[in-house]
């Protein structure tokens, strides 16, 4: 696919529609060509720092599930949204700070980024005081990089059993992003595989780059910004 901008006589916002056209093709394509059943992949568009007004024709065109990385910003744009919307599903996929549990837990239908045994703890009390269960993601740090948060590979599947038998959390899957210069499909492949041994359903792995690859090795979620959205 050719994932350049592209904009057209409308601008800017007729060209995200139609950039969100193309992916939803190719995702199509790529599971296809896996075998896998058709929309067994969902796609979170990507809306961090993108302003409501141009996210407005991404919802036009009929896309429900979108992505944010902070949650200060999110809780400034998609209230109003949702109010308008009211079958729009959030999720949460940026680092997650403690002191941001209890708004991350009002706002999202999905936290992509449980890391650390403090946001763990913090995310299961606050599920229990809100009496919400947003769907959980442990990330597991693939390429083991020093800058980048996530579970090491060695110590993913004892986080995830501490979440599941000490603090009563319901994990769904796990989430990964491949350090930029390494293969990803070797990641997405280790991911996939530790998702079996810990008897998850859910792979949130796949950006702009290199999506169909991870639909290729069995994603449910890809999360895709400036294929959509072009660059920031």
């Amino acid at each position: 696919m050719n994932r350049g901008t592209c904009v057209t006589s409308d601008g800017y916002h007729e060209s995200a529609a139609e950039k969100l056209r193309l992916v939803r093709d190719a995702i199509a394509a790529a599971t296809k060509d896996a075998g896998r059943a058709p929309g067994s992949t969902k796609l979170i568009a990507v809306s961090k720092t993108i302003e409501a007004a141009a996210v407005r024709p991404v919802i036009a065109a009929g896309q429900r599930v979108f992505g944010e990385n902070r949650v200060q910003e999110a809780q400034g744009k998609w209230p109003a949204l949702r109010a308008e919307f009211s079958d729009l599903e959030l999720h949460l996929i940026g680092p997650l700070q403690s002191n941001k549990a209890k708004d991350a837990v009002a706002l999202f239908d999905a936290i992509h980024t449980i890391d650390r045994l403090k946001i763990a703890e913090t995310i299961a009390a606050e599920m229990a005081r809100q009496n919400r269960r947003p769907q959980l993601f442990v990330q597991v740090n693939t390429g083991e990089e020093p800058q980048k948060a996530g579970v090491q590979p060695r110590e993913a599947k004892a986080f995830v059993n501490f979440c599941r038998n000490d603090l009563k959390l319901e994990i769904d899957g796990l989430m990964c992003i491949p350090p930029v210069d390494e293969e990803p499909a070797v990641h997405f492949a280790f991911l996939a595989k530790l998702a079996r041994e810990t008897d998850l359903k859910s792979l949130s792995m796949g950006m702009s780059n290199d999506f169909e690859t991870a639909v290729a090795f069995g994603a449910t979620h890809v999360r895709i910004g400036s294929a959509i959205f072009g660059s920031r």
